[in-house]
């Protein structure tokens, strides 16, 4: 389960904090009240977890909102806790400060004050990050070579995770956007769908991704929720989002758009049969989930590659690991000639914060160089 088996790794880091904490809270009350914290602030993210895939309603739905902030809030809680330890045993080895000032009253209660006030901060600040949706602007080149073409401008969006949890207002939101950016081309790069979706609650979503409005159409790929989702093909047809399973389609005879199979489903073309037959004097724009086969893209002539999936990791460390895992977790990378650009998504999985990357909408201006 991502996020929390990497959260796991910091075991041995919570049962260290839970009793440094312990030490600075006097006997008593205090300290049962931390414990009890403690075993909800673990305890928080699975249950959060199983309410959110029963679509409860009501106090159920307030709980799994206010125990999805529970995961962060200790991820936080555990790192403030441990590098303001290794700072304050820093400081005393260098002798800027003494053992007496340490174990003072008041530096005993400033120093609890730290080890909440900044992770309830950070997680504030991640909230906020999360509830912003901003428009990330790019301008690339790519060979015209026998296209019409002279620019051509893409909206590209991926990982909505759309759920009981989403505003109503989201989708509005989203839709004035893409439209206010007047795109030729609007890709959707998966993960539209949360995996407790229920097609009951589908048709509000569905008619506000059929007011998106561009020249060549609306086009997507499936990511691996929407093996989960209730919705399904189904939502995609109903939502005239035209989506691309492995296929490749010449639009309009400017250029090839190729779509692929996530990459963990259970069929999946290789890259170089999937161009086989399409015009080799277009330019080819390519949607996969996942940002992998890289080298296949760059190796096959792709000359965009547009993906999400990653999230950037969400929360600050975890995106160092998504960056180990993925070539590019964020942002854009010219590999040989294939512009590739991973978007961290508009929404996101599992908790409401994002300490890591951006909620964010791609506008891409593409220049056709060379001659007609």
């Amino acid at each position: 389960m991502f996020l929390l088996n990497e959260i796991l790794l910091f075991t041995p880091l919570i049962v260290y904090v839970y009793f440094r904490v312990r030490a600075f809270i006097p006997k008593g009350a205090g300290r049962i009240a931390w414990a009890c914290a403690t075993i909800l602030l673990i305890a928080g993210f699975p249950i959060a977890e199983s309410l959110s895939h029963r679509g409860g309603e009501g106090w159920a739905r307030h709980l799994m909102i206010a125990c999805f902030y529970a995961l962060p809030l200790l991820l936080y809680l555990v790192l403030v806790v441990v590098l303001f330890d290794l700072m304050i045993g820093a400081a005393r080895l260098l002798g800027l400060l003494t053992r007496a000032k340490i174990g003072s009253p008041g530096f005993r209660k400033a120093r609890l004050s730290v080890y909440w006030a900044v992770p309830v901060l950070i997680v504030a600040g991640g909230i906020l990050n999360y509830r912003t949706l901003r428009v990330q602007e790019y301008a690339i080149e790519i060979p015209r070579k026998s296209s019409v073409l002279a620019e051509l401008k893409i909206v590209f969006a991926s990982d909505f995770h759309l759920g009981d949890r989403t505003s109503p207002r989201f989708m509005e939101t989203f839709v004035a956007k893409v439209n206010a950016l007047d795109p030729d081309l609007v890709l959707i790069g998966g993960d539209v769908l949360e995996g407790d979706r229920r097609d009951e609650d589908l048709k509000r979503t569905e008619d506000q991704f059929r007011r998106l409005r561009s020249k060549y159409g609306v086009f997507g790929v499936p990511g691996n929720h929407e093996r989960y989702a209730g919705g399904g093909e189904n939502f995609f047809s109903k939502a005239g989002i035209r989506l691309l399973k492995d296929e490749a389609l010449t639009i309009d005879g400017a250029f090839v758009l190729a779509g692929r199979n996530d990459a963990r489903s259970r069929s999946r073309t290789p890259l170089a049969d999937l161009l086989k037959g399409v015009p080799e004097d277009l330019p080819v724009i390519l949607l996969d989930h996942r940002p992998t086969d890289l080298e296949d893209a760059a190796r096959s002539g792709v000359d965009i590659q547009l993906s999400g999936h990653t999230h950037h990791g969400q929360l600050f460390p975890v995106n160092f690991i998504t960056k180990h895992r993925y070539e590019l977790s964020w942002g854009y990378k010219k590999k040989n000639r294939t512009h590739v650009l991973v978007t961290s998504g508009v929404q996101l999985w599992g908790p409401p914060v994002r300490t890591a990357g951006a909620s964010e909408i791609l506008s891409i201006r593409v220049v056709f160089r060379g001659p007609i």
